[in-house]
Order: C-alpha cells, then sequence, then structure tokens
C-alpha cells in the first residue's frame, strides 16, 4: 500500500461554526478515530489532500497524519469515510481511522479490470457491477488495488466475487456468490427497444 504524508492541524473547538468558518478558509474538518485512541478532531488543507488524490487515483493509501499543532507529532490513518458537499461536489469533511500494525482493518480496495474480454469482439458489452472488494487483513498486507483478468469472459459469462484471486494474507469478506461482471448481449437490448417503439 503506497504511504503518502499530510500535514494535519488540531481543531481547538470542534462545532458546526468553526467547521463552516475552516472550510471558507480552504480547510477540511476531519476526525482520527480508532480501536487504540481516542477520537481527535483535526483540519487538514483542502489543496494539499486534492494533489494527493489526484496523483494517487484509484489506489489504497496509507495515510501519515503530520499533527503540526499537537503530539503524537504523526498518525497512520487510512481515509474511512468523507463527506461531499452535492452543490460543489468538495469534501467537506472525512474520517480517518488510525491503524496499529497488528489490528486486522476493513477496508474497500479498488478492482482493477485487465484484457478485453472474447466476448466483445462478438458484439457483447462488459458490465461492471463491483467496483470495489471489501477485505479483511493486517495494514502491511492492504494492496493497492486488486487486479481481476476479465480477457476471457464470453457472451453470457459472469465473473462472481468468488472468482477473484487474492494476495496471501488477505480475506474477502463480500458474499461470494455477488456479482462482479458480467457480459451481456447488446443486440437484444436494441431489439427490444425497435418493438416497443412500434408498438407504441
Amino acid at each position: 500500500m503506497r504511504q503518502v504524508t499530510l500535514s494535519s492541524f488540531i481543531r481547538e473547538k470542534p462545532g458546526k461554526k468553526t467547521s463552516k468558518k475552516l472550510r471558507k478558509k480552504g480547510l477540511i474538518p476531519a476526525i482520527i478515530y480508532g480501536s487504540h485512541i481516542d477520537p481527535i478532531p483535526i483540519y487538514v488543507k483542502f489543496s494539499e489532500l486534492e494533489s494527493i488524490l489526484n496523483k494517487h487515483k484509484g489506489e489504497t493509501l496509507l495515510f501519515n497524519l503530520k499533527i503540526e499543532n499537537e503530539k503524537p507529532s504523526q498518525i497512520q490513518a487510512i481515509l474511512k469515510e468523507y463527506q461531499i458537499d452535492p452543490v460543489t461536489d468538495k469534501i467537506i469533511h472525512i474520517d480517518f481511522l488510525a491503524i496499529h500494525e497488528k489490528n486486522l482493518i476493513t477496508i474497500d480496495v479498488p478492482l482493477e479490470f485487465i484484457g478485453k474480454p472474447v466476448g466483445i469482439t462478438k458484439g457483447g458489452v462488459l458490465e461492471i457491477l463491483l467496483h470495489e472488494l471489501s477485505i479483511e487483513c493486517l495494514p502491511s498486507n492492504i494492496p493497492d488495488k486488486i487486479q481481476v483478468d476479465i480477457s476471457n469472459l464470453d457472451i453470457g459469462d459472469v465473473l462472481h466475487v468468488k472468482d477473484i484471486k487474492v494476495p496471501e494474507g488477505v480475506k474477502v469478506i463480500e458474499d461470494p456468490e455477488e456479482t462482479v461482471v458480467t457480459i451481456v448481449i447488446e443486440a437484444i437490448e436494441e431489439v427490444v427497444e425497435e418493438t416497443e417503439k412500434s408498438t407504441e
């Protein structure tokens, strides 16, 4: 898992009013929590976080949160959840989960699909139903992403969670029977649409 450093600062007065003021200054309110620490209210710079996320898009990141105005000076954490403003589409709050090297954690890891399905050359259409996989492992075993080879999929084929190979030390906690990708026939869908139009 790729490690990145992000500066952070303790929020002395947590609350909605303080959070609103921070956002106006280009800062994002956040919280660090975990099984081995008390929750820590912080804020980070939007520009710095945005730069990191854009540079490492699609990767699972381990944040070294460098707290500038309080001890401990650095905490390792993963970005667990975040809230998006429905108008500006910008991140307005973040939950960081502090991790301990000896504690198992649950995390969603992006799936990377490789290869061109044989069904595509026969007129099929690739439908991706699952873009991330929920796994459980030690922090040191968290993969940046999990590759899924779909080159052998033909029309009508379905790839389930149980078909995905994961690295050693990683446990999948999704439903094994959940569909990840499938190849459907586009031609049938077009015929149905034309038939519906002709009967109107």
